[in-house]
């Protein structure tokens, strides 16, 4: 599962070391990461503080389309 995180400023050069050694992540614009769980956890453990934008279980599914239909 993957997560959508920002972080403040502070925050993320706390973080950096940890992402660092824990997730193959995306950077993305304005201090936001896309985590899978493993290094969200990691975060938590460490205290770190953060705002979930996405979490993957929350992501709109595609059930109801069709194979070869415009989304």
């Amino acid at each position: 599962m993957k997560s959508v995180i920002q972080f403040t400023k502070p925050e993320e050069a706390r973080a950096l070391p940890i992402l660092l050694r824990h997730s193959p992540g995306t950077v993305l614009p304005n201090r936001t990461y896309l985590l899978d769980e493993e290094a969200v956890a990691e975060l938590r453990k460490s205290g770190i503080r953060f705002i979930t934008l996405v979490h993957e279980s929350h992501a709109p599914g595609l059930e109801g389309v069709g194979s070869g239909e415009r989304v």
